[in-house]
């Protein structure tokens, strides 16, 4: 038998902020990675897997410890 749970959010409007926030940085993210792919293989015929994105934002991450790797806009 398969259950399955629902649950609400009510978040507050802090805690909203942050999840829009969240959930942008990710959109660009994915954008980001599926664009570089997409120019890898047109330009070049290379493919660009998962994992070899996955180590690239690890390295970005690790060099930029206060944005978290985060795309910013502006100075």
């Amino acid at each position: 038998m398969l259950r399955s749970y629902k649950f609400v959010l009510r978040p507050t409007g802090k805690q909203a902020t942050t999840l829009a926030q969240c959930l942008e940085d990710h959109q660009v993210l994915y954008k980001a990675a599926l664009e570089h792919r997409r120019t890898a293989y047109r330009k070049a015929g290379v493919t660009v897997r998962y994992g070899d994105q996955s180590a690239e934002l690890k390295h970005i991450r690790s060099d930029d410890l206060a944005g978290q790797g985060r795309a910013r806009a502006g100075p």
